[in-house]
């Protein structure tokens, strides 16, 4: 059974881009545009990994994971919070709230790639 993926961002042109590149390398998506949809999709597709933007429209990342942590049920759910804010603090609130990887953007595809399949486990 492949691996599902939701991808949470509210910038078409990395969304069209991150799930061209995680189909390709066999796994099934779905996207959300916001954190409202984020949250909704989680509940519906059931996702093994989320890639999180932190800037998003509703509710932002830090929100998502808070949120996704909070719940027993959606512990489960691997998080890789993705965001133009590299700083040490921001990626230390992020790793803080649960999430399990932080990369930044811009990043190179095969970076986040080889983060989406060490959490997976593939």
């Amino acid at each position: 059974m492949k691996k599902r993926i939701l991808i949470a961002d509210d910038e078409p042109n990395i969304v069209i881009s991150l799930e061209f590149v995680m189909r390709q390398n066999g796994f099934e998506t779905r996207t959300a545009a916001n954190g409202d949809e984020a949250l909704k999709a989680v509940e519906e597709f059931d996702p093994d990994l989320l890639l999180l933007d932190v800037m998003m429209p509703v509710r932002n990342g830090y929100e998502i994971c808070q949120t996704l942590r909070d719940n027993p049920a959606l512990k489960k759910v691997k998080i890789v919070m993705l965001t133009a804010k590299g700083r040490e603090l921001e990626v230390a609130k992020g790793l803080a709230m649960g999430a399990d990887a932080y990369i930044t953007k811009p990043f190179a595809t095969q970076e986040l790639l080889d983060t989406v399949k060490r959490l997976l486990g593939h």
